[in-house]
């Protein structure tokens, strides 16, 4: 009878540290530089990263507002108390795609910009990759998977 108590007590010990993994820590000034990021002018010249301001300036608020909404989709997950990797990785996902509308009207550095502010999103709460999905945004496949 013993015995069996130790076997259920070390399988629910490896379930919860199996169902831990992944789980992010949200740092504890995220909200505040969420804040910040949003209200930031973006797609701007930016001198230290060799970027030459947007391309096309008509985009510049549908870009703003698209970026803006992924750090939306970034604060909630982190106010959600259990995020994980993936969680982030899908509000990445689903932020690219709310640029295919426009994609084609992007020229490379503006896409590059994109991505940059993506890391600048993932930076805030750590989080490490986007899965190969900033590569397949910005060159249409991912060059890390073969």
């Amino acid at each position: 009878m013993n015995f069996s108590k130790y076997i259920l007590f070390g399988l629910t010990v490896s379930l919860m540290v199996c169902c831990g993994q992944g789980k992010m820590e949200t740092p504890k000034n995220a909200m505040d530089k969420f804040d910040s990021f949003q209200q930031k002018e973006k797609f701007i010249e930016d001198t230290a990263i060799f970027y030459p301001g947007i391309s096309n300036s008509a985009l510049r608020p549908t870009l703003t507002q698209k970026i803006n909404l992924a750090a939306d989709d970034f604060k909630t997950v982190a106010n959600s108390g259990h995020a994980t990797d993936k969680d982030y990785q899908d509000k990445i996902r689903i932020g690219l795609q709310r640029f295919a509308d426009i994609y084609m009207d992007m020229d490379t550095e503006d896409r590059e910009r994109v991505c940059l502010y993506f890391q600048e999103l993932m930076d805030i709460v750590g989080l490490e990759s986007s899965d190969g999905q900033l590569n397949k945004f910005l060159y249409g496949f991912d060059p890390i998977k073969k």
